[in-house]
C-alpha cells in the first residue's frame, strides 16, 4: 500500500482498515486490546471485533454478560483499544464509550446467527469467567446463554504510524484531526 499523506486519507485508511478487520480473522486488529477500569487500576483484555461500523463510529465485540469487564464498563463506561499492524506499522489508541445489551433486538438476532456454532459455547457455560475449576474441568451442564453485545462508540482515535522515512502520529476526535508529534 502507498503511505498516505493527508490527514483525510489518514482517517479514511484507518476506516477501511476496521471495516476489514471485522470480517478478515487473519487482520491483526480483529483481535484488540481493550482497557476498562478495575477500580483504582486499568484492566485490560483481548477482544475480537465482530462489527464496524464507520457511520456511527461503532464497533461490536461479544461477551459473556457475567465477566469482569461487564462490571466495569457499567460502573465506569469508558476505554481504551488498541491495535498494531505489523504491516503497515501503525498504532491505533481509540478512546471509547462502552454499552452493553443483554436481552434487546441487538443481543438477540446476533444471538440466533451465532447460537448453533461451536462459539456459542464461550456464552453458554453456568459458571462465570474467571470461576476455579478442578485440576481435571468437567463439562458442566448448560444453563442458559450469557450472551451479551458491547459496543464500543469511538470517541477519539490516536494514529501513529512509525515509518523508515519518519514516524507520523495523528488525532481525530471532536476538535478535528490534527498532526501531533509523535
Amino acid at each position: 500500500m502507498q503511505r498516505v499523506e493527508t490527514l483525510a486519507e489518514v482517517e479514511a485508511e484507518v476506516w477501511r482498515q476496521l471495516a476489514l478487520c471485522a470480517g478478515d480473522k487473519t487482520h491483526p486488529w480483529r483481535t484488540s486490546v481493550l482497557a476498562t477500569i478495575n477500580g483504582e487500576m486499568a484492566d485490560a483484555r483481548l477482544v475480537v471485533i465482530r462489527e464496524v461500523d464507520a457511520r456511527q463510529k461503532q464497533l461490536l465485540f461479544y461477551t459473556d454478560e457475567r465477566a469482569g469487564k461487564v462490571a466495569q464498563l457499567l460502573h465506569h463506561p469508558h476505554g481504551t483499544m488498541v491495535m498494531w499492524c505489523p504491516t503497515l506499522a501503525w498504532q491505533l489508541r481509540c478512546r471509547v464509550r462502552l454499552a452493553m445489551e443483554m436481552s434487546g433486538l441487538s443481543a438477540s438476532s446476533r444471538w440466533a446467527r451465532i447460537r448453533l456454532s461451536p462459539a456459542a459455547q464461550d456464552y453458554l457455560s453456568p459458571l462465570p469467567p474467571g470461576t476455579a475449576l478442578p485440576a481435571v474441568p468437567a463439562h458442566p451442564p448448560v444453563a442458559r446463554d450469557y450472551f451479551a453485545v458491547i459496543d464500543a462508540t469511538i470517541e477519539s482515535i490516536d494514529w501513529l504510524e512509525l515509518h523508515p522515512d519518519g514516524h507520523r502520529r495523528a488525532i481525530f476526535d471532536g476538535h478535528g484531526a490534527r498532526w501531533v508529534q509523535p
